[in-house]
């Protein structure tokens, strides 16, 4: 298996300049000739995981084995080709980076990719590499797939071996992936899932008119004919008001909780270092810093509530059906305080699934004013499959 990496044409910034990580893909296999990249938090061996800050990278040491998602993918066939930027210790949703710059939106140019695998989805949607692995705590698939108009995953929680990927949050943090063409999506979903992509449909889709109402008005009017699109595809549609309380409310337990485990996986590591972070990952970990066992106590029994609510719904066959973000990319020169009003209704979105550890796939489905916004079908834990295999039907029947 050939270890040196030819020479790498990246307009896009997508991948880290300071790695030369490749593997060859396997002659055989479902992936065959094929090649993917893979976001700078998974371990390949005899190369240092940089995780988008240059402390982390100056301070770690090579990796001694491949991560498994990495090396099932290149023992089907596929080639990986490099490693990808990424937010600082993953810790983002815009895919910006002060130390190594953002990578370049292909399908909305001036705009952020969306992070926080963001060269992931560069790449793939630059059509530098036919598909690609990142990972997802708050969004950091769905919301890059979302903004770059491609297909994307947050599997069920655990689904997907994290075995050699750098963890910050472990009762969030899953192995996804991005793909340019839904039939690429699934082959690599059999790969990655180690199972057969069934065609079957859901049987009801639940419609989450309070995730809508928080899109802007643009990608309310842009996805909603693709809601009936997809709901001629299945036997019931529906709508509910999924949070009493309001969406927004229910992201506070999440940003305790992950800020807590973000925090402690780290913790030694800033304490001896002293690493050099951008004004709003330090603004994060100082906010988790304040959280009280008390507050991640209460946090728990929130996400409980949320996990049964989220459960009554999602009986054998259903799939909820929201918007991936709330907007298009955002411009890429963006102030802090407009990039987390941003964030925070963007994550009233992205934590349902977050916090009931349900599947999500994002579809590129539609545009609002030519930019990529994508619809999301959330279905209940184990339905990994029957969402890929419908977002290979609904690419094939829309």
């Amino acid at each position: 298996m050939a270890t040196t990496r030819p020479s790498l044409d990246d307009p896009l910034n997508a991948f880290c300049r300071d790695t030369d990580a490749y593997l060859e893909g396997a002659e055989a296999g479902p992936l065959a000739g094929t090649t993917f990249a893979a976001k700078d938090i998974f371990d390949v061996a005899g190369h240092v995981c940089g995780a988008g800050n240059p402390d982390w990278k100056r301070t770690h040491s090579p990796a001694a084995e491949t991560a498994w998602a990495v090396s099932v993918l290149v023992d089907a066939g596929a080639t990986l080709v490099g490693k990808t930027h990424t937010d600082e210790l993953t810790r983002g949703i815009y895919g910006t980076n002060a130390h190594y710059g953002t990578p370049i939106n292909p399908r909305a140019p001036g705009r952020v990719p969306g992070g926080s695998s963001s060269g992931s989805a560069a790449a793939v949607a630059g059509g530098l590499v036919d598909f690609a692995l990142g990972s997802d705590t708050g969004g950091s698939v769905r919301i890059p797939a979302s903004f770059c108009g491609l297909y994307g995953i947050r599997p069920t929680h655990g689904r997907i071996s994290m075995q050699g990927v750098m963890m910050g949050s472990p009762s969030y943090d899953t192995v996804g992936f991005f793909a340019d063409d839904a039939e690429l999506f699934a082959r690599v979903g059999q790969v990655l899932l180690q199972t057969e992509i069934p065609a079957l449909r859901p049987a009801q889709l639940v419609v989450v008119d309070d995730a809508f109402a928080l899109a802007e008005h643009g990608v309310d009017a842009a996805l909603r004919p693709q809601v009936e699109r997809v709901g001629s595809l299945v036997h019931k549609v529906r709508s509910v008001r999924l949070a009493e309380d309001g969406l927004e409310a229910w992201t506070e337990q999440q940003v305790v909780q992950s800020g807590r485990e973000t925090l402690a996986a780290a913790r030694d590591w800033i304490d001896e270092v002293n690493p050099r972070f951008s004004f709003e990952v330090a603004m994060r970990y100082a906010a988790a810093e304040a959280f009280t066992e008390a507050d991640e106590e209460a946090a728990r029994g929130e996400r409980e509530r949320i996990r049964t609510r989220v459960g009554q719904l999602l009986s054998a066959g259903t799939v909820l059906c929201l918007p991936t973000a709330t907007s298009p990319a955002p411009p890429v020169e963006r102030t802090v305080q407009q990039r987390l009003d941003l964030r925070q209704r963007t994550l009233a979105l992205t934590c349902i699934a977050g916090s009931t550890g349900c599947p999500q796939v994002s579809l590129p489905l539609a545009e609002v004013d030519g930019l990529p916004v994508g619809l999301s079908l959330l279905a209940a834990r184990g339905g990994d499959e029957m969402l890929i295999g419908f977002a290979r039907e609904i690419a094939a029947v829309l």
